[in-house]
């Protein structure tokens, strides 16, 4: 199987690798796919290890610094957005 690279700076980076780890390109690229796939994986892992209280903070904790207005956004709130008379 032949894998051609095309793009300069990816193939000095390849053999630069090769060259630090005293591997061959074939090697190199080898490890370096399979890095990024297990960070890929942890990565992957830690966010769903993570409660949905824990991923909405963030939103939840950005909402409560805005003013309140005072209106309720209930459905005839949203029907006189559209110019829908209430019936």
């Amino acid at each position: 199987m032949v894998l051609h690279v095309k793009d300069v700076e990816t193939d000095d980076l390849v053999r630069r690798l090769a060259s630090e780890r005293g591997i061959g390109i074939t090697e190199a690229i080898k490890e370096a796919v399979q890095e990024a796939l297990q960070s890929d994986r942890e990565r992957q892992s830690r966010r769903e290890a993570d409660s949905l209280e824990e991923r909405l903070k963030p939103l939840l904790d950005r909402l409560d610094r805005l003013p309140r207005t005072g209106l309720r956004a209930d459905k005839a709130f949203f029907d006189e957005l559209w110019g829908e008379a209430a019936d």
